[in-house]
C-alpha cells in the first residue's frame, strides 16, 4: 500500500442510555466498573490518540471523568453514533486538528487494543475514505445469524479487502470463508462530514446497516482482518459473558 503521513487520530466513543434490550447498558456493572469505562480503557490502551466519550447522559460523563477520562456532552436527538461523534468533534476540535476519527462502539468491552490500532492501517492508502475491521467466521451458527453482519469484499492484499457490500444474510454464496464485520470505523474527517450530511439510503434502511449509506454514496471502505470478533454486549447473557471474559 502507498504510504502517507501518519494520521493525527482521535477515538470517539458514542454512548447513550436508551438501550431497550439492556436498560442503562453503558452503566451496567462488569466486575466493579461500568461497561462504558471498560470500553474507554480498551481505547486508551490502544495508544492511538486522544480518547473522548460522546454522550447525552450526565451519568455516563461523570463515570468516565471519575476514572480520569474525558467526556463531551451532545444533544439527545441523534439517530446514530456517527451523528453523535460528529457533533462532539465540532466541540472538541473546531479548527480541524484531527484528520482521522475512530468511531468505537460503546458496547465492546472485550475488544483487543491491537484491533483498534489495526483499523488505521487501511488508511495508509490515500484512496480509502473509511477503514473497518472483519474477522473470519468459524462457528456454523454465525453464518446464518442476522445479528452477525457479513462483509462481502474483494481481496486487495494479505488480510485486506475492499468492501463491496455488507449484509445480514449469509453471503457470499458458495465455498470459502465468510467474514464477520466488526462495528469499528476509522474515518477521514472529510468523509465523516460528508456522511452525516447525507440522508439514510434505501439499502441502509432495508438492511438496517448504516455503512451502506457510505457505499451507496460512492465512498470507499477497506477492511483489515483481525484474529477475533469482540463480544458486543446487547443482552443480559452477553453481559455475563463479558464479566467472565474480563475477570481478573
Amino acid at each position: 500500500m502507498e504510504k502517507h503521513a501518519k494520521a493525527n487520530a482521535i477515538v470517539l466513543i458514542p454512548a447513550r442510555m436508551g438501550s431497550t434490550r439492556l436498560p442503562d447498558k453503558p452503566m451496567a456493572d462488569i466486575n466493579g466498573l461500568p461497561l462504558i469505562v471498560h470500553v474507554w480503557k480498551r481505547a486508551v490502551e490502544a495508544q492511538v490518540g486522544r480518547v473522548v466519550v460522546a454522550t447525552d447522559s450526565p451519568e455516563i460523563a461523570k463515570a468516565i471523568e471519575n476514572h480520569g477520562g474525558e467526556a463531551a456532552m451532545t444533544g439527545g436527538h441523534h439517530a446514530s453514533g456517527s451523528d453523535r461523534i460528529f457533533e462532539a468533534l465540532q466541540t472538541i476540535d473546531p479548527v480541524g486538528e484531527f484528520d482521522t476519527i475512530i468511531n468505537m462502539q460503546g458496547d465492546l468491552p472485550t475488544i483487543d487494543p491491537k484491533s483498534i490500532r489495526a483499523c488505521l492501517k487501511p488508511l495508509e492508502n490515500p484512496d480509502v475514505d473509511i477503514a473497518t475491521l472483519v474477522a473470519e467466521i468459524h462457528l456454523v451458527e454465525e453464518r446464518s445469524n442476522p445479528n452477525v453482519v457479513k462483509m462481502i469484499g474483494s481481496p486487495i492484499g494479505e488480510g485486506f479487502f475492499r468492501a463491496l457490500y455488507f449484509t445480514r444474510a449469509t453471503a457470499p454464496y458458495g465455498d470459502g470463508p465468510l467474514y464477520h464485520h466488526i462495528g469499528l470505523y476509522a474515518w477521514r474527517r472529510k468523509a465523516l462530514a460528508e456522511f452525516v450530511s447525507l440522508q439514510p439510503s434505501q439499502l441502509e434502511k432495508r438492511e438496517k446497516l448504516e455503512q451502506l449509506r457510505a457505499l451507496e454514496a460512492g465512498m470507499r471502505i477497506d477492511a483489515i482482518v483481525v484474529d477475533t470478533a469482540p463480544l458486543g454486549v446487547d443482552t443480559a447473557a452477553d453481559l455475563e459473558r463479558a464479566r467472565i471474559a474480563l475477570a481478573e
